[in-house]
């Protein structure tokens, strides 16, 4: 791939008002682990398409943002937070992760810490010890933030199905390419249309260059 036609592309479809230095380095280090795989075109497109989105395109690891309101818990949360509970919690990042993710994931209960501690980390984000675990960094879980890490979490994630059963092959083989329905490996349905959008701009990029 000549990338400096690359990134001229996408440039130009998804960065209209130019790339910062981080972004370009967070997308250079996906097409580094891509080219160490040999990683096929469509798999790499979707691949960068969900970073995009997760991490509002700054392509860079990030945390889980739980500053959230009472109307946004009871919206986010319906079923960790009765609408009192949600105006005692409100706006106290720590105490309602704690609350939200305790007793699921592999983490323990509200006062162990562990719905804190395991919040979601990483280019995609992954949330809960049990997950952390999968990718060996439940002792260190801020090392999904390290931009290495993040990478190989996504890639492995995506490749071998450990985020939700599917898989990038699932979904792209031979002729078929169904950009809409791989936002399973993922996340449902949520925003796969979006995805499907920003994946093909970055795969004319990929088949152009």
């Amino acid at each position: 791939m000549d990338r400096s036609k690359f990134f001229a592309s996408i440039r130009k479809g998804l960065f209209p008002s130019a790339m910062s230095q981080p972004q370009v380095n967070g997308i250079e280090a996906i097409l580094d682990e891509a080219d160490r795989r040999k990683t096929p075109q469509t798999w790499l497109a979707y691949m960068l398409a969900t970073p995009y989105l997760e991490t509002g395109a700054t392509m860079q690891p990030i945390k889980e943002n739980l500053n959230y309101s009472a109307q946004g818990l009871l919206r986010t949360f319906p079923k960790y937070f009765t609408p009192d509970q949600a105006n005692a919690y409100a706006r106290n990042p720590q105490r309602i992760a704690n609350r939200a993710y305790a007793n699921r994931m592999g983490n323990g209960d509200e006062a162990s810490g562990d719905g804190w501690r395991y919040r979601g980390r990483g280019l995609v984000q992954i949330t809960g010890k049990i997950n952390y675990a999968k990718f060996g960094i439940a002792d260190t879980p801020d090392d999904a933030l390290i931009d290495a890490v993040a990478v190989r979490i996504m890639f492995d994630g995506m490749e071998h199905g450990t985020f939700t059963g599917k898989k990038l092959s699932d979904y792209f083989h031979g002729t078929t390419a169904d950009w809409v329905e791989a936002r399973r490996i993922i996340n449902g349905q949520d925003r796969a249309k979006d995805i499907a959008s920003y994946a093909n701009i970055f795969y004319k990029a990929i088949r152009d260059a």
